[in-house]
């Protein structure tokens, strides 16, 4: 198991609107599960109380990778210390981070583009943490103008649709299967925003391996 007594674990409540966080570490293992201690909330320290059967995106750090799995609540555990008993998928579900490169994945989600007071609707080709691409059909929308202002719909498979409101920059055009795609950096996006795209991006990969 990569997963071992001690080591640190960041902890994401699934489609939490407040992008809170928390922290723990693992104490213990059961057949199936992991133990850890009883989380706090990375910005205000207080104790976390999850309710069983709450959804969690787990992440962690071993040998300088980064890992997340999808896990839920299972229950409590008292051995001399409360402890909170999740779910464990197993080390060959676990899916890296990827941290030098956003993890792109392909998805056909609603795009709106402000420019110079013009707005114009677009569906996406892809998208990542870092940027988006988009088919642009036969025009080039963004030639000329430096930076456009976005609002990407993200629909999680619990039907919640978070709306991302970004600043980004045509970095190129380039065409794939008679198609033009615009490929777009985001320039000023908040780090909720994008934890919320990591979220997306990572859903997707679970449902293509058919995990949800």
């Amino acid at each position: 198991m990569r997963l071992s007594i001690g080591t640190s674990v960041m902890i994401d409540k699934d489609f939490t609107k407040t992008g809170d966080k928390y922290k723990s570490k693992i104490v213990d293992f059961s057949d199936g599960f992991v133990l850890i201690d009883y989380p706090t909330h990375i910005d205000t320290g207080k104790t976390a109380f999850f309710m069983d059967g709450t959804q969690l995106l787990i992440s962690f750090v071993e040998n300088k990778m980064s890992y997340a799995f999808r896990s839920e609540v299972a229950g409590r555990v008292n051995r001399g210390i409360p402890m909170l008993k999740l779910a464990y998928p197993g080390d060959d579900q676990l899916i890296k981070i990827q941290r030098r490169e956003f993890v792109r994945v392909e998805t056909a989600i609603d795009v709106a583009v402000a420019s110079e007071g013009v707005f114009q609707q677009f569906v996406a080709e892809d998208i990542s943490a870092g940027g988006i691409a988009l088919n642009i059909g036969q025009d080039d929308p963004f030639e000329g103008t430096d930076f456009v202002s976005l609002t990407i719909a993200l629909p999680y498979v619990n039907d919640d649709i978070k709306y991302i409101r970004t600043e980004a920059k045509a970095v190129r055009v380039w065409e794939k299967d008679d198609r033009r795609i615009a490929s777009l950096e985001f320039s000023e996006i908040n780090p909720t925003d994008r934890q919320n795209i990591i979220r997306f991006c990572f859903e997707r990969q679970l449902l293509a391996r058919n995990e949800l």
